[in-house]
């Protein structure tokens, strides 16, 4: 387990602010304590520094899994959310989709016609939870 790279940081942080804006300083510095993201098997991990100090004991090869998974990162290095950080960014959140149309055209639209591109849903978390540890 070890800090996201500069380039992995801008990359998941670009990311997440199509989804929460700016408000992805207030995922790392909460309330109840500083948060922060860690990569480990490709797939990013949150958790608080608490979390993060006693993850420490343990040694890589023996560590599954750490703090809620937020996405991985694919073999060409783009970042992918995962259902299970849904739960963090939907306070934040303007909308978990991407728009198809601009909103003139969905006031116009025929009933059918897809206007948002999904970004994840609980049915993929269920399809793909042996893989997403």
């Amino acid at each position: 387990m070890r800090p996201l790279t500069d380039e992995e940081t801008k990359t998941m942080f670009e990311k997440l602010s199509k989804y929460i804006g700016e408000n992805i300083k207030l995922l790392v510095d909460r309330p109840d304590g500083t948060y922060c993201f860690r990569l480990h098997n490709d797939r990013v991990y949150y958790m608080s520094e608490k979390i993060l100090k006693l993850a420490t004991n343990i040694s890589r090869d023996k560590l599954v899994s750490v703090g809620t998974c937020f996405g991985k990162f694919t073999k060409t290095q783009k970042f992918r959310l995962h259902i299970t950080a849904l739960d963090f960014l939907a306070p934040y959140a303007k909308g978990f989709g991407v728009a198809a149309k601009t909103t003139q055209e969905c006031r116009r639209v025929d009933p059918m016609t897809i206007v948002v591109f999904h970004q994840a849903d609980v049915g993929e978390f269920i399809r793909s939870e042996d893989t997403l540890t």
